[in-house]
């Protein structure tokens, strides 16, 4: 086996990927700034217990493990960035008011989440918390909207559902855990026989409410269709309330709904969306109400926000042009010196051309050049 070849779904990044991920991250990160979120940046290695408490448990077959050689504690290189930022508003900030969070940074996945996935995806994502209200699901909601416009995306869709739909079908319904895995599974791939034998000694509301929520996948009718044939009850009218709520905010944008979508259960408390772009099958970002994030860390307190791939994401917008600039001789004459370094100061690219190589420049477009004029460097187009 090669030395250098790395292991399956790790990936160097070459110059022109390099570039426009790091375009792409200055700029989600400049549009959360401009919602007022403030950028946080958490360890990469973490002690486990931190990492895999409460919420973080769903993460557990996804984090590489290891033995910190100086305390001897199990730890863990992270999955998921959100139960770090968690730890953060509760401990270090600990502010009583609304705070919001945004991060972008690297986590590691033992295996890739979909076919042909980064095990390294480049995590972004925005928080806020300490806001119960469906405000702060719409900024979210919004924000990531305003990151897609951001990457230049083309045209996007919002798929929208609520985890209390599901609840509210199923309280008082004494179900093991496992079993309700299962159920949640059956739900999430609309299988309509499994579901039917996995809920055949339910309740009667409860096991045909689940079975319903099979059709109930489609445009704002399904918010209609959902009140007649679902059993009232207080929490279903919220969900489906809020829902027509965050929908009436999305501007420009098609938005579906998909109530038997239990993506990420035992994670979300309430509301949450996905974004799709045409001819990509999985979500480029996934989002919503999380109540409880925050829970194992002594201060559990509302939260929403979204995250996405930065990596998954530039493998889906146009590639960007090249960035234009000045192509300039390797001379030791210091006036030509002082061109470009006067050139750079004002935000130019200047590449010097060593001796023998004129024409080796690949990230760049030199569609200028510096020349000597008259006793002095001038910018010329080529």
């Amino acid at each position: 086996m090669s030395a250098w070849l790395l292991p399956d779904h790790i990936a160097d990044v070459l110059p022109s990927e390099a570039r426009h991920i790091e375009e792409l991250r200055r700029g989600l990160l400049d549009a959360a700034s401009s919602y007022g979120y403030e950028l946080v940046m958490p360890p990469l290695l973490e002690h486990l217990d931190s990492l895999l408490s409460g919420a973080g448990e769903a993460l557990d077959l996804q984090t590489f493990k290891l033995v910190d050689q100086l305390s001897g504690r199990s730890m863990g290189l992270r999955a998921d960035t959100t139960q770090q930022v968690a730890r953060i508003d509760a401990h270090l900030l600990n502010r009583r008011g609304v705070t919001r969070l945004c991060y972008c940074g690297p986590v590691l996945h033992t295996r890739p989440d979909r076919p042909h996935a980064t095990r390294e995806p480049l995590q972004f994502g925005a928080e806020i918390y300490g806001h119960a209200g469906m405000e702060a699901d719409i900024e979210a909601l919004l924000l990531a909207l305003q990151c897609l416009r951001v990457a230049q995306l083309p045209q996007c869709s919002v798929d929208l559902a609520d985890v209390r739909i599901v609840r509210s079908l199923l309280a008082g319904v004494p179900v093991e855990l496992a079993r309700l895995n299962l159920v949640h599974a059956a739900l999430a791939a609309k299988d309509a026989s499994e579901l039917a034998r996995l809920t055949c000694d339910f309740p009667a509301a409860a096991r045909e409410g689940l079975l319903a929520l099979l059709q109930l996948y489609g445009g704002i009718e399904v918010l209609d269709e959902a009140e007649k044939v679902l059993k009232p009850s207080s929490s279903l009218r919220q969900a489906l309330s809020e829902l027509r709520a965050i929908a009436s905010h999305v501007q420009g944008v098609p938005v579906t709904f998909d109530l038997a979508d239990l993506r990420g259960y035992a994670y979300y408390s309430g509301v949450r969306f996905a974004i799709y772009v045409l001819g990509v099958s999985d979500a480029l970002v996934r989002g919503g109400r999380y109540d409880e994030v925050g829970s194992a860390f002594g201060r559990n307190r509302p939260a929403a926000g979204f995250s996405l791939d930065v990596k998954q994401l530039v493998g889906v917008v146009a590639p960007r042009p090249l960035r234009a600039a000045i192509r300039a001789p390797w001379t030791g004459e210091a006036g030509m010196a002082e061109a470009v370094a006067a050139l750079r100061a004002q935000g130019e690219t200047v590449v010097c051309m060593l001796p023998g190589h004129g024409s080796e420049v690949d990230e760049f477009r030199c569609d200028r050049q510096l020349v000597q004029q008259d006793d002095r460097w001038q910018v010329q187009p080529l």
